[in-house]
């Protein structure tokens, strides 16, 4: 594709060539109308001069020498070798003075013949193959004429040299418009050129924004486009490098036990030695699992730019119970029941993304099992409201002092020794958010903590992507 300059030049020259074009036309034709006129007014001019001697009161032998004498200054021009004392159209202008039929006196140049019959005016006639633009002039008073002429093709002649010497400056100054709009346009793009090689140099690990000034208007908006795109560069490496700093060092001491687990099964002395070390090997290995998966979960919330595309409709109550299933086997090893409290005949239907309510309800009743003592009921209740639906989770574990529970939201808060990564109230509370909800912490009839999530029914109309900010 052709650069920005090439383009400009060529339509600007485009531009120019036709208007100039348009303009030459109009003025040839403008200034062969004005041509032609003032060679018919020097007609008239000349047989108005031509009138007066004729009628000048003079004895009829002077004027007939007046004429004779006028009439061999003509013929001497005309056969005159010296053409730089005389206009190099002089000789084609013509004139003839008639007394009735009798030629009394003729330029060198006219014909013999009466160049028109017409009594007078303006004509145009064809005399020996050459037109001929004529004016006819009678002396009141007398049978005289005066007859001046001039030849078309000089007229042509004249209209072309006047055209083409109006013309040749437009074409001479062609060739330096371009090169002056060549400098220009590269003028004008040049703040263009030095955010390109500033780009160009800039490290890839270089992510602070474009320092152009000052910057055209439009190069304005293409410079703060990119220096949001580089901001949200920034963003998504600070959040990488946190996830790998929060994995590096949630990981670190899970693997070490693992690795001690490990290290007693292989040196244990006998089989139930052995098998208790495989026993804690394996409870890590859950742990541990579970571990990863939530980082994942929450690696993917902190980008809040997720694409709205990804909603879709989906049962409230119809995940929790396939969510609820997959746990069931958890408490079951506890001995506690999971008591799942709904209304089947209510409308469930919401706009989530995929997986999130089945990453609420695991993390909510999953950090539940974790807490409650064994054998105490964990309670989820369920209420379809008109414009949202609400998730409660209540355990029976020791719950939460109210000065402690806005902690909980952040990520690797623990409610006390032992109890897991610190990121499942920290996951829950990124899913509300992002589908306009609300979550909240508080005392359950039984004592322990109570979780409340509320989802709107249409988070994806409410939700305004940062990419659609003005």
């Amino acid at each position: 594709m052709s650069s920005i300059r090439q383009r400009t030049l060529g339509l600007a020259l485009l531009v120019f060539g036709a208007s100039m074009l348009v303009i030459g036309f109009i003025s040839y034709r403008y200034a062969a109308h004005e041509i032609e006129e003032l060679h018919d007014a020097s007609l008239a001019q000349s047989a108005r001069l031509l009138e007066g001697l004729l009628q000048a009161p003079l004895p009829d032998s002077d004027r007939t020498l007046l004429l004779e004498s006028v009439e061999s200054a003509l013929l001497s021009a005309e056969q005159s070798n010296h053409r730089f004392a005389d206009h190099r159209y002089e000789s084609k202008q013509a004139f003839q003075l008639w007394d009735g039929d009798r030629l009394l006196l003729r330029s060198a140049s006219a014909p013999e013949i009466q160049l028109t019959q017409q009594p007078s005016g303006y004509s145009t006639l064809t005399v020996n193959q050459h037109d001929w633009r004529v004016f006819v002039l009678e002396i009141t008073g007398t049978n005289k004429r005066v007859v001046v002429g001039e030849r078309e093709d000089v007229r042509g002649e004249l209209i072309s040299a006047v055209a083409l010497r109006t013309l040749l400056p437009d074409l001479i100054g062609l060739p330096l418009l371009t090169l002056l709009l060549w400098w220009s346009i590269g003028w004008g793009l040049a703040p263009l050129s030095r955010m390109a090689e500033q780009i160009r140099a800039r490290d890839p690990h270089h992510l602070k924004p474009l320092t152009l000034h000052p910057l055209p208007q439009e190069l304005e908006t293409i410079s703060s486009a990119l220096n949001r795109l580089l901001e949200q560069l920034r963003q998504l490496r600070i959040r990488e490098k946190r996830f790998i700093a929060d994995a590096a060092h949630e990981l670190r001491t899970p693997l070490a036990v693992l690795d001690l687990h490990a290290q007693n099964a292989l040196t244990a002395d006998n089989a139930d030695d052995r098998k208790e070390a495989l026993h804690h090997l394996r409870s890590g290995v859950k742990r541990s699992t579970r571990l990863v998966s939530q980082l994942l979960t929450l690696a993917r919330l902190d980008h809040e730019e997720e694409p709205l595309s990804e909603y879709h409709r989906c049962n409230v109550l119809h995940e929790a119970r396939e969510t609820l299933a997959k746990l069931a086997p958890l408490a079951a090893e506890r001995q506690q029941p999971l008591l799942l409290e709904a209304d089947d005949s209510a409308k469930w239907e919401i706009e989530a993304e995929p997986g999130a309510i089945e990453a609420l309800v695991q993390n909510l009743v999953g950090n539940a099992i974790q807490h409650s003592p064994a054998q105490s009921a964990i309670t989820i209740t369920l209420k379809a409201l008109a414009k949202s639906v609400i998730v409660i989770v209540d355990d029976q574990g020791p719950g939460i002092p109210a000065a402690q529970r806005n902690q909980l939201m952040e990520r690797f808060q623990r409610a006390g020794p032992g109890a897991g990564a610190g990121l499942g109230l920290s996951i829950v509370e990124r899913l509300v958010k992002r589908h306009q909800g609300v979550l909240l912490l508080d005392e359950a009839p039984s004592g322990g903590l109570r979780v409340r999530a509320t989802f709107t029914r249409n988070a994806l109309s409410q939700r305004q992507p940062k990419n659609n900010r003005p």
